[in-house]
């Protein structure tokens, strides 16, 4: 008799894992909430897999053995806990997926700067001649990849959310950019569930394995200091010269136990502390997979960045228009804040995560000439920077958000969409916030 797979969620990751679970011989029954959209309906046709939309029915599921949940799925809500209470494991799909391939698993978590690793780190690996995919919060779903490819390596960009729901899931080579305060909406409203949350990462891990973290970050150096680790630890850093990985006289310093590398960064596209941080993350990887500086630095130099993170748009009339849709929480937008030298027009606003904004008002004083908030609910929002500056509006449309944007701007300045919030009272996601501001603009 077969063993059954429910899956929860009809996203990239869920479906994904319907794929690899029907694969892998498992009967499996899918269940979403809302409407699943006409392009998966036939996908699921042509898989043959079982599914409903518009509810979840618990008696279609306590027959399952094993329940794949999509991350954006809180544990609290009823449905989970009586999966729970009926004693049906429940695992995310990086967890499902990691246990169907025998590939090097390059797992990058963190606050802020996961996407960006991920990508320099694909990058690194793929011109090196790797047989490798991009997976997990970004690119292709995980699952769906090894169902269907045959990759050797994987670099996986993974959320606190996904991290949640692994048993066994264990990184070959593990990394935290940095941690600060975001989706504790989702961990009771406490820091420090949320940095165990991201710890997950390493709990699996053998003395075997590399875990790579950001020593400058005194929130992760203390956790890392407190956390049982097993894993070989590398730290990357700046302002230290007690790291493995360092930086002095614009080149980053690799030191391992055969050699120091030195990696020159006056050429790369990338700016800003943050992304040097990264590009040491991604450098110190493909330097212990063995891949020679020049190729490093070359993946380096050339890349242009993650979409949706200070994405430079267009200039109109001297005026730049810059997508940071990307930014969702408060860090990150202090990072766009603080790299830009122009005056601002600053587009913000969205799902309010338990964000302290006080620490962005030193940077907006000093920059921001106008502030327009893009949300439902605008209320902490207009508290606290309401006054801050001489231009401060409310919208809930982009397209007018954008036009307000042009009207107030002078040539020389800067049109920054940095939310710090997230996306889903008025768009389906980050990337829709993005690409209608992108299309706002060149509607302009």
């Amino acid at each position: 008799m077969k063993k059954k797979l429910v899956v929860l969620g009809a996203g990239k990751s869920g479906f994904g894992a319907a794929v690899l679970g029907k694969k892998e011989g498992y009967e499996v029954f899918l269940s979403e909430k809302n409407n699943v959209n006409k392009n998966t309906q036939e996908l699921l046709f042509k898989e043959k897999i079982s599914w409903e939309s518009g509810q979840h029915t618990l008696d279609e599921m306590l027959d399952a053995q094993l329940v794949i949940k999509s991350p954006g799925i809180p544990n609290h809500i009823k449905l989970i806990q009586d999966l729970k209470r009926h004693g049906i494991l429940i695992i995310s799909e990086i967890e499902f997926a990691s246990q169907y391939t025998d590939a090097t698993l390059i797992g990058i978590t963190g606050t802020n700067g996961k996407t960006t690793t991920a990508l320099l780190t694909y990058e690194i690996l793929k011109n090196a001649g790797f047989n490798v995919g991009l997976a997990g919060n970004i690119g292709k779903s995980f699952a769906l990849q090894v169902a269907n490819s045959d990759y050797e390596y994987y670099v996986l960009e993974i959320s606190s959310f996904q991290l949640d729901d692994i048993q066994d899931f264990v990184p070959d080579i593990s990394v935290i950019t940095n941690i600060t305060p975001d989706h504790l909406d989702r961990y009771n409203y406490s820091f420090d569930e949320y940095i165990k949350s991201k710890l997950k990462i390493v709990q699996n891990q053998k003395k075997s394995d590399f875990f790579l973290f950001n020593i400058d970050d005194y929130h992760l150096k203390s956790a890392v200091q407190k956390t049982k680790i097993d894993a070989q630890k590398i730290s990357f850093g700046i302002d230290t010269s007690h790291s493995q990985t360092t930086f002095k006289n614009k080149n980053i310093k690799i030191k391992n136990q055969k050699s120091i590398t030195m990696i020159n960064s006056t050429q790369f596209k990338l700016s800003g502390r943050h992304n040097l941080l990264n590009a040491m993350a991604a450098a110190t990887i493909g330097n212990l997979l063995d891949i020679s500086k020049e190729s490093i630095r070359d993946s380096l130099t050339h890349f242009k960045g993650a979409p949706h993170r200070m994405e430079k748009v267009l200039t109109i009339q001297h005026v730049a228009y810059v997508n940071d849709s990307k930014a969702t929480n408060i860090n990150a937008t202090y990072f766009a804040l603080e790299s830009i030298d122009n005056q601002l027009i600053w587009i913000v606003g969205g799902v309010d995560k338990g964000n302290q904004y006080e620490s962005l008002l030193p940077l907006i004083r000093k920059k921001a000439k106008a502030i327009i908030c893009l949300g439902i609910d605008n209320t902490k929002l207009k508290d606290i920077f309401d006054g801050v500056c001489e231009i401060f509006i409310e919208t809930q449309s982009m397209s007018e958000a954008v036009k307000i944007a042009c009207k107030v701007s002078e040539p020389k300045d800067t049109v920054l969409l940095s939310p710090a919030c997230a996306s889903f009272d008025l768009f389906e996601n980050y990337e829709d916030r993005g690409n209608q501001f992108k299309a706002a603009v060149r509607n302009l």
